[in-house]
């Protein structure tokens, strides 16, 4: 994954981490930062010759084939392609790895969970645009040992050398791209909204000496913030309590505010209008799974089907991922053809195709849509989204519904998230969401 933002990272976390020393782990942290959407003026990847529909479109195509990053099947033939690329997240960050600090471009990757970045020296690396982090200029780098638990953290990613006894690893994305290299420790820099740097000692990286694929020469690595033990998250446990947050603001906002994520004493959601429904565990650590019942458009109830996800888990309990790089909301096809049928009842106006066939339920971007209320009721927690979550305006001329069926993975993606501050806490197991305006947060 590959690129920049203004410091601080997205996702799950596990209770408490076994690598961060105990000075660490017994201070309390609270801070907040910046998170620079894929197509943010702020962000390396932003083309201004691109209108805002465009940008959106193309951010509808990474969240389709954002589902090969997750589960190794090539898209469907009869899709759409643009090319499927492993940095095909959304929110960017940009941190410093060593001391002196140096700082990085990486997608932040909520799929994911390791941090890993391009090293010297490169055997065998794809072109990058900005320098390569060098170990050896950072005195607190360290490989680590073969025995050590951050390499048995790493399980079967990880490989030993008998000569030398360092750790190794190697990391493959669904599209076949890979990463390989090194497991090390280093202090890790985060910004932080209030221009205090936080700053992170003997954190688990991994230094990239081999890496091929489709990652992007804009970005420098990966930012792992999944569930597993290793993610950046779960690496600091204690020290912010298993809590984070974020408030996403809508791609079209036409004042370019970023968005916000929060960490610690900083990331309580409560109040008025506050909904939370249980994180599910599975034994996919990495993916963060909340269970859907059912989604009610006006009055009309379509209750979510049980069904065996692609890891073959019955989905009763945790049937859908929430995730930050994912655009769309993706949904069983049967469903979804449900859900479909009665948006469409309700809107009095002709549809319109959408001639790259990505979404099948579109209009003319002339028409005067009265869209109806969509609920989605979570286990406990019912959550009334925006016409702003719904419908998106993805050329000129076209707007469309902003769910997709697709039977491989269901997929809670940020534009159902926009403006919702969306709080994890990970000790109590729960995802809670509230109603915001994330421009003004």
């Amino acid at each position: 994954m590959a690129s920049l933002f203004s410091s601080v990272f997205l996702a799950l976390s596990l209770l408490s981490s076994p690598f961060l020393s105990n000075a660490n782990i017994h201070t309390k942290l609270g801070f907040s930062a910046d998170l620079i959407h894929h197509d943010s003026p702020k962000s390396p990847f932003y083309n201004p010759t691109e209108t805002s529909a465009q940008r959106l479109r193309n951010a509808v195509h990474r969240s389709v084939n954002r589902v090969v990053h997750f589960n190794g099947k090539d898209a469907s033939v009869s899709s759409p392609q643009t090319e499927i690329t492993s940095n095909g997240g959304e929110y960017l960050m940009n941190i410093s790895l060593g001391t002196p600090p140096f700082p990085i471009m990486a997608i932040a990757d909520t799929g994911s969970d390791l941090l890993w970045t391009q090293c010297k020296p490169c055997d065998d690396c794809y072109t990058q645009d900005d320098p390569l982090f060098d170990p050896k200029a950072s005195s607190t780098y360290k490989d680590v040992s073969c025995s050590s638990k951050q390499c048995t953290a790493l399980e079967n990613q990880a490989t030993c050398s008998t000569e030398d006894n360092t750790c190794s690893y190697r990391m493959s994305y669904g599209d076949k791209s890979y990463t390989k290299g090194n497991v090390a420790a280093d202090t890790v820099t985060l910004g932080s909204t209030d221009n205090r740097p936080v700053q992170l000692k003997n954190i688990v990286i991994g230094c990239g000496h081999n890496n091929a694929g489709t990652f992007n020469k804009k970005g420098s690595g990966i930012i792992g913030l999944g569930g597993g033990s290793v993610s950046l998250i779960s690496q600091l446990g204690e020290s912010i309590d298993g809590k984070f947050s974020y408030c996403l603001v809508p791609i079209s906002s036409a004042n370019d505010k970023t968005s916000k994520i929060n960490f610690g004493t900083n990331a309580v959601v409560s109040g008025n209008g506050t909904v939370s429904t249980p994180l599910i565990t599975k034994t996919q650590a990495t993916f963060y799974y909340l269970t859907l019942e059912s989604i009610s458009v006006g009055s009309k109830n379509i209750k979510y089907p049980e069904v065996s996800d692609s890891f073959g888990n019955s989905s009763g309990k945790g049937n859908i991922i929430i995730d930050s790089g994912t655009t769309l909301t993706m949904v069983p096809t049967a469903f979804y053809s449900e859900l479909e049928d009665a948006v469409a009842s309700s809107i009095d106006a002709e549809r319109t195709n959408d001639p790259q066939g990505v979404l099948s339920l579109c209009y003319s971007a002339t028409a005067k849509l009265e869209v109806p209320v969509i609920t989605v009721h979570f286990d406990g927690a019912d959550v009334q989204l925006d016409s702003s979550n719904t419908f998106v305006q993805i050329s000129e001329d076209l707007v469309c519904f902003s769910f997709r069926g697709n039977d491989d993975l269901a997929i809670y993606g940020n534009l159902s998230q926009m403006n919702f501050l969306v709080g994890y806490d990970t000790v109590s197991r729960t995802v809670s969401f509230k109603a915001a305006d994330c421009a003004k947060m």
